[in-house]
């Protein structure tokens, strides 16, 4: 963490700033500083699992419960939606909010160790449905802020669950954000026909290889742990499938405006689930969006290894403390 960090801000105005962090630096005019992490390795607040029945289907939650907590932050995956692939997230979250919030993140069903739903495979629509229901089931009546913090097709999710529940969700922030597909990427198209037509027979050997070495091995663990599942790999590329078939439409860019107060997106320099193409839509169309670039390198799959989690963890606290949402100590 004791490198260079820096990100793009797209302002209202809709002009690039560059805000960074250096030990001993200064922040110039229109800069936004972004303080370093100081996040203690040991001891640190442990994520917590467990099983929670949302609308009778078994759902895996990755939690840190606050004492006493301002805000809920409900962090929605991506596909494969694995609560676990989150905990380095959820953990340095939780620290960097001073433990004044409750943080969850809540796994997508049937992407899970055990197949609870026997087989049954769950569609984009039936886990937005499942957000949902979880919100109104387990947050409904707190008198808690809450936050959605969506990653890729979590960032689809949360929008149309913020759509659901505007007077529950506070803010909605949107991370290396799939909202619509990317007509120029080969790599999406081969996905979609992957999605359409593969069994899915993987094997520890090929995670491994295709995860590279950036990811950690925790995260790797969390793959094989459940991506060789042959239910959870079969509820991932259908998902998938009806994503592909649901985002060749365009945002809903009349509540984005509407929201654009309460909505940010934080994109990567080279993403092609979100590229900068995207970024400059919702620029153009929504412009009170706060909309920002991590240049750090951190890529799509930030959650899955440590220095990752940690900045974007910094990213949405800066986001909530900014809001006025908890105290800024």
């Amino acid at each position: 963490m004791g490198s260079l960090r820096c990100a793009v801000d797209l302002c209202s105005t809709q002009r690039y700033r560059l805000f960074r962090s250096v030990c001993g630096a200064r922040s110039g005019p229109g800069t936004v500083s972004m303080e370093k992490a100081r996040l203690t390795p040991f001891p640190r607040e442990q994520a917590a699992t467990r099983i929670c029945m949302v609308s009778s289907f078994a759902t895996e939650l990755l939690e840190i419960r606050s004492k006493e907590p301002s805000l809920h932050v409900l962090v929605i995956p991506g596909n494969p939606g694995i609560a676990a692939f989150y905990k380095d997230f959820v953990e340095a979250l939780y620290e960097n909010l001073g433990g004044q919030a409750s943080i969850t993140a809540i796994g997508h069903i049937s992407h899970s160790q055990k197949d609870y739903e026997h087989g049954r495979l769950f569609s984009l629509h039936e886990q937005i449905d499942h957000k949902v229901d979880f919100i109104e089931q387990e947050l409904q009546h707190t008198e808690q802020s809450i936050v959605l913090v969506g990653h890729s097709i979590g960032a689809y999710i949360g929008l149309e669950v913020f759509k659901r529940l505007q007077n529950k969700i506070k803010m909605f922030v949107g991370l290396y954000p799939f909202l619509k597909l990317n007509k120029n990427s080969v790599t999406q198209s081969a996905i979609g026909y992957i999605a359409r037509s593969l069994r899915p027979s993987i094997t520890r050997g090929i995670v491994r290889r295709f995860l590279g070495p950036s990811w950690s091995v925790a995260a790797v663990d969390v793959a094989c742990c459940h991506l060789l599942k042959y239910h959870t790999m079969r509820n991932v590329l259908f998902m998938a499938m009806t994503e592909f078939q649901k985002l060749t439409e365009e945002p809903d860019w009349t509540f984005v405006r509407a929201k654009e107060d309460k909505i940010a997106f934080l994109f990567g320099v080279d993403d092609h689930w979100g590229p900068l193409s995207h970024l400059e839509e919702i620029s153009k169309r929504a412009p009170g969006v706060n909309l920002s670039v991590e240049t750090e390198g951190h890529t799509h799959g930030y959650c899955c290894n440590e220095p990752g989690s940690f900045w974007v963890a910094e990213y949405i606290a800066n986001l909530i403390k900014k809001q006025s949402l908890i105290s800024n100590n």
